[in-house]
């Protein structure tokens, strides 16, 4: 079964989790298959730009739980441990636990968001460069709910977005916020009617594709922070993975049994 689809049409590439049935909560096969086709895509010399998307009206609801409580993802969590001298995101790719969330890629990356962008899926989304997000959607730190840390760049890249403070407020209480306190915060860059997150996030893919290239991929790189600064966080956010332990893998398992689905904190 296809957990992710890849095409590429006038130099945009659209990656969509294929697992509406989950809400595209990512399993370590649907994690695998992103990080291979973000590489892909880094690789494709006729790929400017890449649209990430969900389907069935979801973006991502973060990591399948189901399969961390359960252990059937020890295995991938097992082999995400990140080497002491991994100093460089951009020559020396490694995995993360939702997939690409280690990439640093060189070319930009727009989240296509309808529906829930909360925990890992958040973590996704703010892996991107650029956010739309539809009316209706959601983004939250869900899984404070359970104990599962973040730890796929949440912690790095959500203060650089949003600012301290208001990185503060959604990874400590883990509360929901829709289109436009997103836009307010600074998350979503553009808002839109529901259901057309995709169309709009390809339009302004195709934007950026007529610009001349090596300008804005040089201006791009500037923007961000250096491989090493980003290495050396992620290195730190790594070592929160020992919380999954003590208190992750009992909420994942509360979760699988039903409590606190849809983002209901009042049975967890």
């Amino acid at each position: 079964m296809t957990t992710v689809r890849s095409e590429t049409r006038d130099g945009i590439t659209t990656i969509s989790i294929c697992r509406p049935e989950a809400r595209n909560a990512v399993d370590p096969a649907t994690a695998r298959a992103l990080y291979q086709a973000f590489l892909a895509f880094a690789a494709d010399d006729d790929a400017r730009v890449a649209v990430l998307t969900g389907q069935g009206g979801y973006f991502c609801a973060g990591f399948d739980l189901k399969t961390a409580g359960s252990g059937a993802a020890d295995d991938w969590i097992a082999g995400l441990d990140i080497p002491e001298d991994w100093s460089d995101p951009m020559q020396d790719p490694l995995p993360g636990p939702m997939g690409p969330s280690r990439l640093m890629l060189e070319k930009p990356v727009i989240a296509a968001i309808e529906g829930p962008a909360v925990a890992g899926g958040l973590e996704l989304a703010a892996w991107c460069d650029l956010r739309v997000m539809a009316e209706g959607a959601v983004a939250g730190v869900y899984c404070r709910r359970w104990g599962v840390p973040l730890i796929d760049g949440g912690t790095v890249r959500l203060p650089r977005i949003l600012g301290q403070g208001r990185a503060n407020d959604l990874i400590l209480t883990g509360r929901g916020i829709g289109p436009e306190e997103a836009q307010a915060m600074g998350l979503a860059d553009r808002i839109c009617a529901k259901s057309e997150a995709l169309q709009v996030a390809q339009d302004l893919a195709a934007d950026l594709v007529r610009f001349p290239q090596a300008c804005m991929l040089a201006d791009h790189l500037s923007a961000r922070m250096a491989p090493a600064d980003l290495a050396a966080a992620l290195r730190r956010e790594w070592r929160s993975f020992a919380a999954f332990a003590r208190e992750g893998r009992d909420g994942a398992a509360r979760f699988a049994a039903g409590k606190g689905r849809s983002g209901d904190f009042a049975e967890i």
